[in-house]
């Protein structure tokens, strides 16, 4: 028994460096019931026969039943964790499509949870009893909070834009009154925005008259003119011209 044991362990850390390196063994239930059945024969072929006898019967099967617990112990443990592989997998699988604009959240979470289904299914043992129904729970859970994550955050992001889509209006709305209290203050504003300044010859004295948006503004000012020596030969050229009188007229339309 101890070297049928020993050929089965051999094969059993085979596969648990591959799935410990983070690989999936692909078709792993098969392989492992390969394994339990080459090691049932071969003990079976070396035991001896029980020729009727009861006590030897009883005693065979006894230690047929130690032996598939020596041998399921360490490979459901690889089971296991190779089960965790292919959720994690699966995982990767979801979010990568559910960030294509075309698949749907939930046509994301079928094709992983199929996923997953499939490749649990390949790697539990036949006629045993290994189930996946918890991890695929698990991965169903998962994803469904993911799924609802996502969707408060887009529900965050839309509430976002329309409390600053509100406020926006608010200041529209603020600003509109604000011309309206203008209009009723000062009357309808003019569409002539009209300015003149004058200089009074022979001296500092610049008057300015200007209208604009429906007010009128008047404005004395002592300013020294800097180009008094190109007006004339006397310095300011008296009367009024085009050195001392300047004029600008707009139109809103």
């Amino acid at each position: 028994m101890r070297s049928v044991l020993a050929t089965a362990t051999g094969a059993i850390e085979k596969y648990a460096e591959e799935i410990e390196s983070g690989s999936c063994v692909a078709d792993f239930g098969v392989r492992c019931d390969a394994i339990y059945t080459e090691a049932l024969e071969t003990f079976s072929n070396k035991a001896p026969a029980a020729g009727g006898d009861a006590s030897l019967a009883a005693v065979f099967d006894t230690k047929v039943e130690s032996l598939e617990k020596s041998i399921d112990a360490p490979i459901r443990v690889l089971y296991m964790k190779q089960l965790l592989l292919l959720r994690d997998k699966a995982l990767k699988r979801y979010k990568s499509s559910s960030r294509a604009s075309e698949t749907s959240d939930y046509e994301a979470m079928v094709a992983a949870d199929q996923f997953f289904s499939k490749e649990a299914e390949a790697s539990t043992r036949p006629r045993s009893d290994w189930d996946f129904a918890t991890e695929r729970a698990s991965l169903q859970t998962t994803m469904n909070e993911i799924a609802q994550s996502k969707k408060r955050l887009a529900d965050t992001r839309l509430q976002a834009a329309k409390a600053q889509q509100d406020v926006l209006q608010v200041i529209q709305m603020q600003q509109s009154q604000i011309e309206q209290l203008k209009q009723a203050a000062y009357g309808t504003a003019s569409p002539w925005n009209v300015g003149v300044a004058y200089r009074v010859p022979d001296t500092n004295i610049n008057l300015s008259v200007g209208h604009q948006q429906g007010r009128t503004n008047f404005q004395l000012s002592c300013v020294p003119d800097d180009s008094a020596a190109l007006l004339g030969p006397n310095g300011f050229t008296r009367g009024v011209g085009p050195g001392n009188l300047g004029v600008s007229v707009n139109l809103s339309v």
